[in-house]
C-alpha cells in the first residue's frame, strides 16, 4: 500500500469505508513534530501494508474533517476500525509506540 493523502471530500471513502484498520495522521507542512514522524509512518506503511492503511490529512487544506474531529494540536493520530474511531495519539512518539498502537487493533 501507499500512504493516502485524504481530503475533506475523500475522507469517508479513504477512512470510514476502509476494510482494514486505518491510522489517520492530522498534520501540517509547518509542523516540526509532524515532519519528524513522517519517516516513521512511511516505515510503518511498508511493514503493515497488507494489514493497515495509513492516511494523512493536511489540517490547513482540509478544515471540515479537522473541525469534525476537534483537532486542536498536531500531530494528532487516530485509529479507525470499521468506520469507528477506536484510539488516539497526540504528539510525536517513537516508532515502538506506533507499532504497539497498531498491533493492539489488528
Amino acid at each position: 500500500m501507499t500512504i493516502i493523502n485524504a481530503t475533506d471530500a475523500t475522507f469517508a471513502k479513504d477512512v470510514l469505508q476502509s476494510d482494514k484498520p486505518v491510522l489517520v495522521d492530522f498534520w501540517a507542512t509547518w509542523c516540526g513534530p509532524c515532519r519528524a514522524i513522517a519517516p516513521v509512518l512511511e516505515e510503518l506503511d511498508a511493514e503493515y501494508a497488507d494489514k493497515v492503511q495509513i492516511v494523512k490529512i493536511d489540517v490547513d487544506a482540509n478544515p471540515e474533517v479537522s473541525a469534525q474531529f476537534g483537532i486542536r494540536s498536531i500531530p494528532t493520530l487516530f485509529v479507525f476500525k470499521n468506520g469507528e474511531k477506536v484510539d488516539t495519539v497526540i504528539g510525536g512518539r517513537p516508532k515502538s509506540e506506533f507499532v504497539a498502537l497498531l498491533e493492539k487493533h489488528l
